[in-house]
């Protein structure tokens, strides 16, 4: 006598979006410092369609007002200036728009051309190993120790004031930029090109080609990523600093112009305090949300500290 048995139903694959959000309740340095960028980019593109962006340069509005936040009711928008104004006549909340979206341009444009450089240069350098690498290799170290800081100050202070602009300053950042993942990409590359999978590639007939781009590369995602974000951060202060010291293009609302100006100006000694905390908030909260989104994408690039369910 046979009896019959029911047939096991499969098991139920949760969809992609529900596997991010787990993911993201357990890493909450990447969920917190996702919500302050989204929280950065929304008042940014939020102010886009409210200010006048002419209101972000000198003589514009009425100049020493102080913040009037009551009065940022949209109806009540006209002649309003919820944060106030500086002493060159600039509407802080037109000047903070654009200030945050130049300021995060410059880390994007300097940390995206030092990560590809820096891809480029560890692959090619650990992959074919030979003279090139050890020039590579040797560059990155001898230039490693010197101060970034010191370079960029030296290369910035040489240029005529006039002919600095964001993608001038984006430029001086990513001179030094591609040494940190040039180091990080080649010591990854290093260690996979002698694993398994590449040696099955290589005995199938798989060229350098298919090995580095279809075998290692998508195993080097999250480390790219990682090493752009941190490139991102890197930018964004060093085009900071640069500027709090004067070596911005003087004439945009950088944060770290508006903050140098306010310093020049001794904004808090005549009671002129909003004018340097707007930019400083601004900075500490997009410095914040790189660093946090940095540690969560570390987390997820390292698998020994990466967080199971």
């Amino acid at each position: 006598m046979t009896t019959l048995t029911s047939p096991v139903a499969p098991p139920i694959q949760p969809s992609r979006w529900k596997l991010i959000r787990g993911y993201l309740r357990r890493n909450k340095s990447l969920l917190v410092g996702l919500l302050i960028l989204l929280f950065l980019i929304l008042f940014t593109l939020t102010g886009l369609f409210i200010v006048d962006p002419k209101h972000a340069f000198p003589l514009s509005v009425r100049s020493k007002q102080p913040p009037g936040l009551l009065d940022f009711a949209i109806e009540n928008w006209p002649g309003k200036l919820p944060l106030g104004s500086d002493f060159f006549g600039r509407d802080m909340y037109a000047a903070m728009v654009r200030g945050l979206w130049q300021t995060a341009l410059i880390g994007v444009l300097s940390g995206a051309a030092g990560t590809l450089i820096g891809v480029v240069l560890g692959f090619t350098s650990a992959y074919f190993g030979g003279l090139f690498d050890t020039i590579v290799k040797g560059i990155c170290q001898i230039l490693t120790p010197i101060p970034v800081f010191m370079i960029q100050i030296i290369i910035a202070s040489s240029l005529d004031k006039r002919d600095v602009t964001i993608f001038t300053m984006a430029g001086i950042v990513v001179m030094l930029a591609w040494m940190a993942p040039t180091l990080v990409i080649r010591s990854q590359v290093l260690s996979m090109k002698e694993r398994q999978f590449v040696s099955v590639a290589k005995l199938s007939g798989v060229g350098n080609g298919g090995i580095i781009f279809g075998e290692i590369m998508p195993n080097l995602l999250p480390f790219i990523a990682a090493a752009f974000v941190s490139q991102v951060f890197n930018g964004v202060f060093s085009s900071f600093y640069l500027a709090i010291v004067g070596l911005g293009p003087l004439r945009e609302p950088l944060l770290g112009n508006l903050i140098w100006g306010a310093q020049s100006q001794g904004a808090f000694f005549n009671g002129w305090w909003w004018w340097p905390i707007w930019p400083a908030f601004a900075m500490v909260l997009i410095l914040s949300s790189l660093a946090l989104i940095n540690m969560g994408m570390d987390e997820l690039a390292n698998p020994r500290i990466r967080k199971t369910e």
